[in-house]
């Protein structure tokens, strides 16, 4: 087990006004949680990822676009920490009063673990134009020669630092809400992005013509790199098993009877957990428009042994996956797959069926640029026709702005509503 070797001050304690101002909007999250409205969410929920649902459920991740929402001069604590645990009670609350579409809502919430993610030993330069804008890097592999230059990196718990901050969670939340460990993890087990930031797009996929065996290398490299930080944050016991109604990756919600309930009050409850009790996610939205055979030579081989471990996976975000699903379906127990825009409907559905949630992401163009409804009615009937009887989820994600007209999420929730009633005949 890898610790940090420091000694770590109690958090402060909020001030009356922000402690006062974070209870009040707990207590709101509590009630919210025990409506039966929300039971019904959860219960949808978990048909969703045990294959039973009958209707799609429909879900809103506003994104960068929360920042239209809840503007930082809407905060009402002055602390910094206590302004982070407020804009997480007040999306709670927002879901449930405002955007009103499946996400389920609990009582329950997840502290994380404190720790730190060492480097590769190389400098990666970023100049961003703008905070959510374009940005140019500076890959330090120039060649793959360099691929022996690269350090491991290791997960560096800090143990007295968790132990803080859930002592302070617990003292200003523990009476109104449930409090339970998360643990600490990463987003995605894909690979290529970090292969991209070391080595530069073009020069990576020039490499699988160019050099395919310092590519083999650089992957390698990176799947050992991966798997070493999976073994320091399981030994360090600070992973959960994400069975609760906290989003998957770029998908739903992890509810399932098939892992270890996250939620202490349950029969199930584990923590800490290992890798097989938890959702694992990889992508590779980067190599889109490498073929098949590229994939399954330079990519999937090297996601696999990480997504293996884990106890369900989810896989895929923006990428089209058609021409690469007969490899991706080779996962074991493969639970959701992600149908992107820009994906053949038809074929996905065919191939995922009621085994596997079909993971619909619609267009966020039509959202943010722009209201525009047609489309959006469009292209609801169109993946309704085409996904057949799989079990399906709506995701309107990637939405980072809404050119400051909130209202565009709830009438998008309600088109989705009134075209899933159509398709039904309810």
């Amino acid at each position: 087990m890898t610790t940090a070797n420091k000694t770590t001050k109690p958090m402060a304690a909020p001030s009356a006004q922000d402690r006062q101002i974070l209870r009040d909007l707990a207590r709101r999250v509590a009630e919210i949680a025990a409506t039966p409205e929300q039971q019904r969410k959860r219960a949808q929920a978990l048909a969703i990822n045990q294959l039973t649902a009958r209707r799609p459920s429909v879900l809103v991740i506003p994104e960068g676009a929360w920042k239209e929402v809840i503007r930082p001069e809407m905060l009402e604590c002055r602390d910094q920490t206590c302004q982070k645990w407020e804009w997480l009670l007040r999306e709670r609350i927002l879901y449930h009063e405002w955007i009103g579409d499946d996400t389920p809502l609990s009582d329950l919430l997840l502290v994380g673990a404190v720790g730190k993610l060492t480097d590769w030993g190389v400098t990666i330069t970023n100049e961003k134009t703008e905070s959510h804008g374009s940005y140019h890097w500076d890959p330090p592999l120039k060649d793959l020669s360099g691929v022996d230059r690269l350090q491991k990196r290791r997960w560096i718990h800090d143990p007295q630092a968790s132990a803080a901050k859930m002592e302070w969670v617990q003292d200003v939340f523990g009476d109104i809400l449930t409090v339970a460990p998360s643990g600490s993890s990463f987003w995605t087990m894909g690979l290529t992005w970090d292969a991209i930031k070391l080595h530069g797009l073009e020069p990576f996929m020039m490499s699988m013509y160019d050099d395919p065996e310092g590519l083999h290398r650089l992957m390698a490299f990176l799947r050992d790199d991966l798997a070493g930080v999976m073994d320091d944050l399981e030994a360090a016991g600070v992973l959960h098993s994400c069975n609760s109604v906290e989003r998957i990756a770029s998908g739903g919600y992890g509810p399932t009877t098939d892992l270890p309930s996250a939620d202490p009050r349950d029969a199930s409850y584990q923590y800490p957990v290992g890798w097989r009790q938890r959702w694992a996610f990889a992508e590779s939205q980067e190599t889109v428009g490498v073929s098949p055979e590229m994939f399954a030579e330079f990519v999937f081989p090297y996601q696999l042994p990480l997504v293996e471990r884990c106890g369900l996976v989810c896989y895929g975000c923006c990428e089209g996956l058609e021409k690469r699903i007969e490899h991706v379906l080779k996962i074991p127990r493969l639970r959701r797959v992600s149908v992107s825009p820009w994906a053949d409907r038809a074929i996905m559905a065919e191939r995922l069926g009621r085994q596997i949630v079909y993971s619909r992401k619609p267009n966020p163009a039509h959202v943010c640029a722009g209201f525009n409804e047609t489309e959006i009615r469009r292209e609801f009937r169109e993946t309704l026709a085409a996904a057949g009887n799989c079990v399906v989820e709506f995701i309107l994600k990637d939405t980072h702005t809404i050119e400051n007209d909130p209202e565009r999420f709830p009438r998008w929730v309600k088109i989705a509503r009134e075209e899933i009633a159509r398709h039904y005949g309810d």
